[in-house]
């Protein structure tokens, strides 16, 4: 299959060809996800809560992502590879963005970046885009502001937080930015939002009328325990079937059934 780059999710918004979008952590899962057609993975911060057990996206590290990045890498050959830039990696200078944005493509093996905000980092996706490093914007609901927001909370309800959500698409779009996350706001807006802008809008909880849609693998496979937020399908329930398998074996450990003489030597 043809490699996916970022002038073909332009080419598909033009066309109105929906793009999907997973998160991916690991070797085994991204190269299942590359090879069933999704055009983008991402190593998502999300691999704190999910792989970590942390209790959200703020104690992940460069180190971190990198790591679960470069398993990906190896794992996928169409899809286009996106890291997330962990809290404090882009905030504190445009050099030390630059630099950690850099890392992610260096080291990772990353195409492009994600980044969280909007017109008040206006500047920093316009720095990192100028060095040719592809930025993904990420807007909305913005995990990594979680304490400002006082929770994981629909945004954009309020008419000044609409036309707040408004300006900062077009603040990445203008930066440079090749697509952005619309994450947790109302249908109506994101359908605005995505009407206006000529780059893709990639939503999670912010409706059909997105260009694209994400998801965190977990979330879908039904592997996130009681988590289920209104936005997430599960399409799988794995968890179940895990346990059951692990109960089994468990069993014919003790029951001296296994291993049996087709699987010894």
């Amino acid at each position: 299959m043809k490699k996916v780059t970022i002038l073909d999710l332009k080419k598909m918004k033009a066309e109105g060809d929906k793009i999907t979008m997973l998160t991916a952590y690991d070797y085994p899962t991204s190269r299942i996800l590359d090879t069933s057609g999704i055009e983008i993975l991402l190593v998502g911060d999300s691999v704190g809560s999910v792989m970590a057990g942390y209790q959200n996206t703020l104690p992940v590290t460069m180190e971190e992502i990198i790591y679960h990045c470069q398993a990906v890498a190896r794992g996928r050959t169409r899809a286009l590879l996106v890291a997330d830039m962990p809290f404090m990696s882009y905030q504190v200078s445009i050099e030390e963005a630059k630099k950690n944005a850099g890392r992610m493509l260096k080291e990772g093996l990353a195409e492009a970046v994600k980044i969280e905000g909007g017109v008040n980092m206006e500047e920093v996706i316009e720095a990192i885009c100028d060095i040719d490093i592809p930025v993904m914007a990420h807007i909305g609901l913005t995990p990594q502001s979680i304490h400002r927001m006082g929770g994981y909370k629909v945004q954009g309800q309020a008419e000044k937080e609409r036309d707040k959500l408004l300006q900062d698409a077009l603040a990445v779009e203008r930066a440079g930015a090749f697509a952005v996350v619309l994450e947790v706001i109302p249908s109506y807006l994101a359908k605005e939002i995505s009407s206006q802008l000529s780059i893709p809008t990639i939503g999670i909880g912010a409706g059909p009328d997105c260009d694209g849609q994400v998801l965190v693998i977990n979330d879908l496979l039904g592997l996130s325990g009681e988590f289920r937020p209104k936005f997430v399908k599960r399409f799988a329930a794995l968890e179940p079937l895990i346990s059951e398998a692990v109960k089994r074996y468990v069993t014919e450990v003790k029951e001296s059934k296994f291993p049996d003489a087709e699987h010894s030597f």
